[in-house]
């Protein structure tokens, strides 16, 4: 452990060993974080590593369950990084399987919903970061935040909701042919008053 953990007297978990709370994430999204991750010398990447904290909760068994920064936890484990320092929001690991999933419904800690937007059973969750899967409509839902279609917003999964309400509207494979006219398109369909009741969502006067 650095000076900078035990100064901080942080605890430090292997990502393999970390259950995720979610199905998805936007690979695009993942990309981006590994060629931030890259531009990092070594005093810089070791002092993120331990003023990053990833968000844990107790769970059956004390797993170490994620509920926040699937896609950074995935982008370091691409780029070999084996152990991130953890902060403990809760201890449920007294509850069965499916009172344990079911508190992080209620509490919104968790997205049981795949690639296509369908909910999914809690036992369908992935058991390693490595293990989530690519839902390009989470990566173009980021892509308009960047360009700002729309507002960070603190409301849970918010990303996720704009996701699914790009996804009927816009062809996965248009996504992944021209993701730069995809983009033009969603930023249109951001501005509209359809997408008023989605968090972050910014008046258009001329609208």
């Amino acid at each position: 452990m650095s000076d900078i953990a035990q100064k901080l007297h942080l605890q430090a978990v292997g990502i393999t060993n970390m259950f995720p709370t979610q199905m998805t994430v936007g690979m695009r999204e993942v990309d981006i974080k590994r060629n931030r991750w890259r531009d990092k010398n070594e005093d810089e990447a070791s002092y993120y590593l331990h003023t990053h904290q990833i968000p844990v909760i107790l769970g059956p068994g004390t797993g170490h369950y994620i509920i926040d920064r699937h896609h950074l936890l995935l982008a370091l484990l691409e780029e070999g990084v084996r152990a991130v320092s953890i902060s403990v929001v809760a201890n449920l690991s007294g509850l069965s399987f499916n009172e344990f999933w079911t508190t992080l419904e209620s509490r919104n800690w968790t997205h049981p919903f795949d690639a296509e937007g369908r909910r999914r059973p809690y036992d369908a969750m992935p058991t390693s970061v490595a293990d989530l899967i690519d839902d390009p409509y989470r990566s173009l839902a980021g892509a308009v935040k960047r360009a700002g279609g729309y507002a960070k917003d603190k409301s849970p999964f918010s990303e996720f909701r704009w996701a699914d309400f790009l996804r009927p509207r816009i062809a996965r494979e248009l996504i992944k042919r021209d993701f730069g006219r995809t983009l033009t398109l969603a930023m249109n369909l951001a501005q509209t008053t359809e997408a008023a009741a989605l968090p972050g969502w910014r008046f258009h006067p001329e609208q």
